[in-house]
């Protein structure tokens, strides 16, 4: 098993911070649902009903914490999740509670039906 850097740690953290208002949370989820192809950031703010300004704001600290990348399509901004370091992000709490310390059976969280 791989230990975490300090630095590592930290990321993550920031990651955690950048997710726990309940905006970017449904954000998050918002663009999961939409992968790969992602949203254009309209679509986003009409889906959610946040104003442009607050959209802006929230997805801008999502982007800087990597949890979301953008791409331009001519006057367009398409935005779609990081699912690499959303897998990171799992990876970490995973080994945490489920391989390190077995605080969690890892069974009871991975399911295929």
């Amino acid at each position: 098993m791989r230990r975490q850097t300090t630095e590592q740690i930290g990321r993550f953290a920031d990651m955690f911070s950048a997710m726990g208002t309940e905006p970017r949370l449904r954000i998050m989820r918002l663009l999961l649902a939409a992968h790969p192809e992602g949203m254009v950031v309209g679509e986003i703010g009409s889906e959610l009903e946040i104003p442009s300004s607050t959209l802006s704001h929230h997805l801008d600290k999502l982007k800087n914490e990597d949890l979301v990348t953008v791409r331009r399509d001519g006057t367009f901004l398409w935005y779609s999740a990081n699912t690499e370091a959303l897998k990171e992000l799992l990876g970490f709490l995973y080994a945490e509670c489920c391989t390190r310390n077995k605080a969690i059976e890892p069974r009871k969280i991975v399911c295929c039906k």
